[in-house]
């Protein structure tokens, strides 16, 4: 069933996301820097020139609110060159799709208290339209990428991506004890949007130290890393390598194998990576490397 919030983000998507990342003109350069054609019409739907630059400046519109945070219509619609009738044309349709929403904010005078003003600020469903927007154009890049280069090119993109991860994460874990290192890490991703979490992993079938009365409770094989979020699912949904480089990388900075159990990307819940316990992996002569690929 569609929620009204699914309903809207699907609105948002369709009426953003395809012009967010395009230019008013076809063959123009786009906010990107990079060239776009004009955006493809709903299929049925044959928009005419000015329709089209209708939708192409409403989504100039939406990402200046998006970068600005809440602002005056006179703000927006000066630092676009619009005039007060077009600005306002805009904003009521952008607030009809539920891509922003109305604050008040008291104004201050040198007499005192002024009348309050009209604020508009993106929403939700607004801010994940442009995130699919970004979404697409890292794909298709990724796409022409591997067409133009191959595979091999992906492959190193990647692995030039995390590595900047990789060295930042490396200066916080290098401060960790080892066998804090895999929650250091969770916390590290956590910080940057990733909420994740670390967790003990039982063996199941092995047998460890004896608890309270004599009980024997299940050896700890190792850890778990969890991340709840990704912020790259989408692309990583067609190129797994961004999902290996990030997974080879958690190897590396932990010292120990790892080997990727679930990922987003492949519609799980939670991208789940085991880390190798210590001892295990001293016992039985495993390196860092040895992890499987996600």
């Amino acid at each position: 069933m569609r929620t009204v919030d699914t309903e809207r983000r699907a609105a948002a998507h369709d009426a953003v996301a395809s012009d967010a990342v395009r230019p008013d003109r076809p063959g123009s350069a786009g906010p990107t820097g990079l060239t776009s054609p004009v955006a493809a019409p709903r299929p049925g739907v044959e928009l005419s020139a000015q329709g089209r630059a209708e939708r192409s400046t409403r989504a100039r519109v939406a990402r200046l609110i998006l970068e600005l945070g809440p602002s005056t219509a006179s703000v927006i619609g000066g630092r676009l060159g619009l005039t007060p009738a077009a600005i306002r044309r805009h904003l009521d349709n952008l607030l009809t799709e539920g891509l922003i929403e109305t604050r008040t904010a008291r104004t201050y005078t040198s007499r005192g208290r002024g009348r309050p003003a009209r604020l508009f600020a993106i929403t939700d469903a607004g801010r994940s339209a442009f995130e699919h927007a970004y979404d697409d154009l890292a794909s298709s890049a990724l796409r022409f990428l591997a067409q133009e280069a191959g595979p091999a090119a992906v492959e190193k993109f990647a692995r030039h991506q995390v590595s900047e991860l990789e060295r930042r994460y490396g200066a916080v874990l290098a401060d960790a004890a080892p066998a804090d290192r895999v929650r250091a890490l969770a916390d590290a991703l956590s910080a940057d949007g990733y909420a994740a979490s670390a967790h003990a992993a039982p063996a199941a079938g092995e047998a460890g130290p004896a608890g309270p009365a004599g009980a024997v409770g299940p050896a700890i094989a190792g850890e778990q890393l969890c991340q709840h979020h990704c912020p790259v699912a989408h692309v990583a949904a067609e190129f797994p390598q961004l999902c290996e480089a990030e997974t080879e990388a958690f190897g590396r900075l932990l010292g120990r194998p790892v080997q990727r159990l679930a990922t987003i990307a492949h519609g799980d819940g939670i991208c789940t990576t085991h880390v190798t316990g210590r001892s295990l992996a001293d016992r039985q002569g495993i390196s860092a490397s040895g992890g499987q690929p996600c």
